[in-house]
């Protein structure tokens, strides 16, 4: 009997590279490899890189330096440490890596990773290789399905792929360059996707692209579906109890999107729509195709259909030329949409895209005080919004048991974590819960045995 062969991967980034880096382990699954938590015991360690932030280059140079050092241990001990670099880095710099650090034996950007088998059996034969270019054909097509027990292993949530890469070209971004074009996957292959899912457990289902609501699918009736008509099929699929998605753009939010979010109860009132700015000059310069007010329209609409819904969003602070006041607009955006979490960065220039040649930069002590501001009005924000929890009645989707003894956490419709003392028998359900106190950001209570009430009047803003 074969011993099987021990796989490490190491994720960096987005909620697509966790959904891709369990696809590499159902592809290795096959060539008998099995996950293990420890690199320095791994045979292949893979790195799923990501590009979209600050200094990602050098942070996958730095973990190599430590590979390689666990690679040259394995060899004393008499045994071969392969090493991938896969994602979004691979695909931006390809041979670069491994001139660089030649203890890599594999690149392979992010459509390609369905081909790690053979890739491994390349490396073996010529001592090293790369595929960086984008396949003629569709990985989703040779991708295997997750094996039933892989699929409960990963708990009662899952990601879904529908769409990969972007055609926006914002400025700043890297995507279209290392995911390519705008792909939707066939509607039968997503619903077949999630039932399988549903079918060994998964309650909640989180349809992923990097513009998710860009999805054109065929659908089995011969039309193109949006997302909204895909979102309204997978509602019907037995055992899902909460659909989500992730990450829209606000030139794609169409009429059936907005009505599945007031017709579906099985899709969580909570959008994520990133902005980046609420100055118009500097939307333009990031070439976002959207104005302030445009976006400003688009979360009128969401709350239109369904007054309890929330936002999440995303914000660059200090691109290249914004002025003081142009980030004050920023600002007054924040405070009049209220969010109830958001993500935001200083501005980092990503080699190969426009941005990165715009001269008319900001300073770094300005963007280090810009971003300090913009944070507390956000985490201000988002404080008032857990706290208007308190005293309420809420839906959570119990997850896994938590840290402390006899606590079980879960999550309300928008991904605050709540935690009860209960039996673990309750994972997987979803379960009204009496909130009676905050601890930073988590939500503190107990089962309740009364229905939800009504307690999302808490758009801050709104």
């Amino acid at each position: 009997m074969t011993t099987p062969r021990k796989l490490h991967i190491k994720s960096y980034g987005c909620q697509m590279n966790v959904y891709d880096a369990q696809r590499m382990v159902d592809t290795l699954a096959g060539e008998g490899f099995v996950e293990t938590a420890n690199a320095e015991d791994a045979d292949l360690v893979i790195l799923n890189t990501c590009h979209i932030r600050e200094k990602a280059s050098e942070k996958v140079y730095s973990e190599l330096g430590r590979l390689r050092v666990a690679k040259d241990e394995a060899a004393r001990q008499g045994r071969e440490m392969k090493i991938a670099v896969a994602g979004c880095v691979a695909q931006a710099e390809g041979a670069e890596i491994i001139h660089r650090a030649p203890t890599v034996d594999i690149v392979v950007g992010p459509q390609s990773y369905h081909h790690l088998p053979q890739l491994l059996k390349r490396a073996k034969e010529n001592g090293r290789a790369l595929e960086t270019e984008f396949p003629v054909e569709d990985k989703f097509g040779f991708l295997p399905q997750p094996k039933p027990d892989a699929i409960r292993s990963r708990g009662i949530s899952a990601f879904v792929t529908v769409q990969e890469g972007c055609d926006k070209f914002c400025t700043f971004c890297v995507v279209p360059y290392t995911r390519g074009a705008e792909v939707s996957r066939p509607v039968t292959k997503i619903i077949d996707d999630v039932t399988k899912l549903t079918e060994n457990g998964v309650r909640e289902i989180t349809l992923i692209g990097q513009n998710v609501n860009a999805y054109h699918g065929d659908g089995p009736d011969g039309r193109v579906w949006p997302l909204g008509k895909l979102l309204q099929r997978l509602a019907e699929i037995p055992g899902v109890a909460r659909l989500r998605y992730s990450t829209s753009h606000p030139r794609d939010v169409d009429d059936s999107l907005i009505a599945a979010h007031r017709d579906l109860p099985e899709l969580m009132p909570f959008v994520h729509l990133p902005v980046q700015s609420g100055a118009d000059r500097v939307l333009a310069a990031m070439n976002r195709k959207h104005t302030a007010d445009d976006y400003r329209r688009v979360i009128d609409r969401f709350r239109a259909a369904r007054q309890d819904i929330a936002f999440s969003s995303d914000f660059i602070v200090g691109f290249p030329g914004e002025t003081e006041e142009e980030f004050r607009a920023t600002l007054a955006l924040v405070t009049q949409i209220g969010y109830a979490a958001a993500y935001s960065f200083k501005y980092s220039p990503r080699p190969g895209t426009p941005a990165a040649e715009m001269r008319e930069t900001v300073s770094a002590a300005e963007m280090d005080e810009r971003l300090g501001r913009l944070q507390e009005l956000i985490d201000s924000q988002q404080s008032a919004f857990n706290r208007v929890a308190i005293g309420t009645t809420v839906d959570v989707l119990f997850e896994r048991t938590a840290r402390k003894e006899g606590q079980i956490v879960g999550r309300t419709a928008y991904l605050q974590p709540a935690h009860v003392m209960a039996s673990p028998d309750i994972i997987g359900q979803v379960l009204p819960v009496r909130i009676d106190s905050l601890e930073r950001y988590s939500l503190i209570g107990e089962l309740a045995a009364s229905a939800p009430s009504s307690n999302l009047q808490m758009i801050i803003g709104a």
